[in-house]
């Protein structure tokens, strides 16, 4: 599975979860789980995706996702799980501890 962590911020409107779920179905990416909250007039949503079925390449993809975005006036970025996890891994958290010994 080629998983990748994409997130968008912006003023909540209508259709913006639909532009952007029709991006990912006319380019084969399945959505694995979404997650999105409001507050007041703004959202936060981020998504896990399975780009296994996409046919580019992962730069091709969040240039799309960038397009689509100025399109609902909000921001869109996408980054490969795999970076996502090195880069907000904490340490010292006991399942750490356990992996590295005492």
């Amino acid at each position: 599975m080629n998983r990748v962590i994409v997130t968008l911020t912006g003023k909540d409107r209508v259709g913006l979860i639909a532009a952007v779920c029709t991006y990912f179905a006319e380019n084969g990416i399945n959505i694995l789980d979404i997650k999105q909250t409001t507050v007041q007039e703004f959202i936060n949503m981020m998504m896990i995706v399975d780009m296994d079925g996409y046919s580019g390449t992962f730069a091709s993809m969040s240039e799309g996702l960038d397009a689509v975005g100025r399109e609902i006036g909000c921001v869109i970025k996408a980054q490969r799980e795999d970076i996502f996890d090195m880069m907000y891994r904490i340490r010292g958290w006991p399942h750490d501890r356990a992996e590295r010994g005492p």
